[in-house]
């Protein structure tokens, strides 16, 4: 028996959340109330007439609330969150991360004194981060051997073929990598060479409207970095509530150095599932056009965020991207998509626990 705990997203602006019993009540602002909108009121408008029931979802049935933008919460509800260890995750607008409510800290302390005593062990920060390199190049080379198969003109699919190669080649020198200065240096050279080609899995007549000349962050200066930078706030949200679960730390990381506020832990664990999850999630949407140019707009300065449409599609499209099984090659058995951050966080508690010799990092097999 296996229970995946779901997390409620919350995009709607102005949106307000409040405990109902032993629910969560979400009420947007009626069309009464919002000059902008020519809708007729909806019958389950509150008793008020300035707010609507939009939907109603039992507590016990979440394991965690995202909110983005100007969304409230009531304090009873923010309590009863803590009280049962059910994170509420504060987005910005665009999906940028700024800040996880939770109450006291469970999990397991000698668990937690482990992983802080490993980063003073000289050999164990980089046989993890090694690892976790290895399992990303490999993952990163799946998306692109799968991106060359369905590669409709031949000089895509060489340039493809020619990137599999590099990633291959580096596998080998990270092996024998002694540091962790070079884990890292290797990581940056797979990832150059990942995104060099990535638009060569972009169908052909969305290339001009997802114009794609490397990854840029804080801001995002195109529609694909957006999307890209969006759902990588949606994987690591996933990763940080795995590693919490098991009682690890996630700013005590050992492939990303350790920052105030950063959960390094996080962040080396999204890693590993980056490609398969979100940027194969990404080219899916944009080649089927299920996110198009019209849903995003562009901020003074350059940047470009996704608009709440193309949000909403893309959290749909990820939520149900979480339901597909896949194969666990260290279980060895199929698990849901969404499951592997909890499996991870555990397959890393228990090394550290000195139950496995080594971390075994998540490898892709549909």
């Amino acid at each position: 028996m296996r229970q995946i705990l779901n997390t409620l997203y919350v995009m709607t602006q102005g949106a307000y959340l409040h405990l109902d019993h032993d629910t969560v009540k979400v009420e947007i602002k009626s069309p009464s109330s919002c000059p902008l909108e020519e809708e007729p009121p909806h019958p389950t408008l509150s008793r008020d007439g300035e707010r609507e029931t939009k939907i109603q979802v039992p507590l016990h049935h979440l394991g965690g609330i995202t909110c983005f933008g100007d969304v409230s919460l009531s304090s009873g509800l923010l309590a009863r969150c803590a009280e049962d260890g059910r994170a509420v995750v504060l987005l910005g607008y665009s999906g940028r991360f700024k800040a996880r409510l939770e109450g006291p800290i469970s999990g397991n302390v000698l668990l937690r004194r482990a992983q802080h005593a490993a980063l003073s062990d000289p050999a164990m920060p980089v046989s993890i981060a090694r690892n976790i390199v290895a399992g990303k190049i490999q993952n990163s080379r799946f998306v692109v051997m799968r991106g060359m198969r369905d590669a409709k003109a031949s000089e895509d699919a060489l340039a493809l073929e020619e990137t599999a190669k590099a990633l291959a080649s580096i596998l080998p020198r990270l092996s024998k990598a002694k540091g962790l200065d070079e884990v890292r240096g290797l990581e940056g050279e797979a990832a150059k060479a990942y995104f060099d080609t990535f638009d060569r899995m972009v169908r052909k007549d969305e290339r001009e409207a997802f114009r794609f000349a490397g990854r840029t962050r804080r801001p995002p200066r195109d529609r694909m970095n957006a999307l890209l930078s969006f759902l990588y706030v949606l994987v690591l949200s996933d990763c940080v509530a795995g590693l919490e679960g098991v009682g690890l730390d996630p700013q005590v990381g050992f492939l990303h150095a350790l920052r105030p506020g950063r959960p390094a832990l996080g962040l080396d664990l999204m890693e590993e599932l980056r490609s398969v999850v979100a940027d194969r999630l990404a080219l899916t949407l944009v080649n089927r056009q299920q996110v198009t140019s019209e849903d995003f707009e562009e901020k003074p300065g350059g940047a470009v965020h996704l608009n709440e449409k193309g949000r909403k599609e893309t959290v749909v499209a990820y939520q149900k991207r979480k339901q597909d099984e896949v194969e666990h090659t260290v279980l060895d058995q199929k698990v849901p998509l969404g499951l592997v951050p909890h499996l991870q966080a555990r397959l890393l508690a228990r090394h550290l626990r000195g139950e496995l010799p080594d971390y075994l990092p998540f490898l892709y097999r549909a």
